[in-house]
């Protein structure tokens, strides 16, 4: 995402656009926070510890509140899983939308350019 040239370091425009809405959104930074939370080792540990204790201790079996508390976890979850790709397919657009009218501008300054070297070069050679 980043573009590297002898001198500097410098983002795509759609990046750093992107990370200035997020960060200026309370509401998709704190999703932003539940979803690397969710998607790390972290929170599978924690879940396999906090799940031994409840099935081992806390209450008989079937687990019925257990599986009430894990159904609605997932349901969670999954909007998170749902806000997450929203926001690639969101910034993957845009990103593409930038880049599509970046290249519209090269290749009409491409063929400008190419056009005025023709006619340069036509003129030259008429009066060689």
């Amino acid at each position: 995402m980043t573009v590297v040239d002898a001198h500097t370091r410098t983002e795509h425009p759609v990046v750093t656009r992107m990370r200035d809405h997020r960060t200026a959104d309370r509401q998709l930074r704190v999703a932003d926070m539940i979803t690397r939370f969710a998607g790390s080792m972290t929170f599978v540990y924690l879940h396999v510890v906090l799940f031994a204790v409840w099935m081992v201790f806390l209450e008989p079996s079937p687990w019925p509140t257990l599986t009430l508390v894990v159904s609605l976890e997932a349901i969670f979850l999954s909007t998170f899983v749902m806000i997450g790709q929203n926001r690639v397919a969101a910034f993957q657009q845009a990103k593409a939308d930038h880049d599509f009218v970046e290249q519209e501008t090269e290749l009409r300054t491409n063929t400008e350019l190419t056009r005025e070297i023709h006619a340069l070069t036509t003129e030259l050679l008429r009066r060689a």
